[in-house]
C-alpha cells in the first residue's frame, strides 16, 4: 500500500488534457520558477548549464555571458533544451518542462530587447552581483520561442491523464500517446 495508491496503477493514462489547459498549465509552471538546465550541441558534444530564466506566456528569455561556450554552441547550432523542474518530495511531486527550439539572439537597441528586459527581471542578479541598477545590460538576449514542450507532472494520473503531455505550436500537431509504467 503507498500513500498515493493511484501511483501504483499501471499502466499509466495516456490521455491528453485539452490544449489551452495545457498551456495555461505550462504558462504558470513557468511563471513561478526561474531556474533552468539549457542544453546545447557544443563542437565537443553536449552542453549542459544551469541559468536563470524569465517567461512571457510559453516564451522565456536568458541572458548569456558573451563569448560562453553556450553562447558559440547556440551560435553553431541554434536548437537547445531548455529543462525547468519543480523542487519535489517523491513521485506525486514531480513537475517539469522540456522546451524544444531554436533559440533567436536579440540585440541592444531594438524594440524587441526593450521589451525582453521588462520580462527578464535582471534587477534581483545586479543587485547580488554589486551592479548599478541605473540601466539594463546592454548584451544579447537569448529568445527561446518553444516548437514543442514535453510538460510532465505526475500529479495528472490521479485524475486519469498522462503525466507527460506534450504541446506543439502547430496547434494541428497531436502528440503521440505511449505507454509508460511498470509490468
Amino acid at each position: 500500500m503507498t500513500a498515493q495508491s493511484w501511483l501504483a496503477e499501471t499502466p499509466w493514462p495516456t490521455k491528453q488534457i485539452p490544449r489551452e489547459e495545457l498551456e495555461a498549465r505550462i504558462e504558470h509552471f513557468l511563471a513561478t520558477k526561474w531556474m533552468a538546465v539549457l542544453s546545447t550541441i557544443g563542437k565537443n558534444g553536449p552542453i549542459g548549464t544551469p541559468l536563470e530564466f524569465y517567461a512571457e506566456g510559453l516564451v522565456t528569455y536568458i541572458l548569456p555571458q558573451p563569448n560562453s561556450p553556450k553562447v558559440k554552441a547556440m551560435q553553431n547550432d541554434p536548437r537547445v533544451c531548455l529543462a525547468v523542474y519543480a523542487e519535489n518530495c517523491n513521485w506525486a511531486s514531480v513537475q517539469g518542462a522540456q522546451i524544444f527550439a531554436n533559440v533567436e539572439f536579440i540585440e541592444p537597441g531594438t524594440p524587441e530587447h526593450e521589451h525582453a528586459m521588462t520580462i527578464y527581471a535582471w534587477q534581483k542578479s545586479f543587485v547580488q552581483l554589486g551592479r548599478p541598477l541605473d540601466e539594463p545590460p546592454q548584451m544579447a538576449l537569448a529568445k527561446i520561442d518553444p516548437d514543442r514542450i514535453v510538460y510532465t507532472q505526475q500529479w495528472l494520473r490521479k485524475d486519469g491523464f498522462a503525466p507527460r503531455q506534450i504541446w506543439h505550436k502547430n496547434p494541428n500537431k497531436k502528440a503521440a500517446t505511449r505507454k509508460y509504467g511498470y509490468t
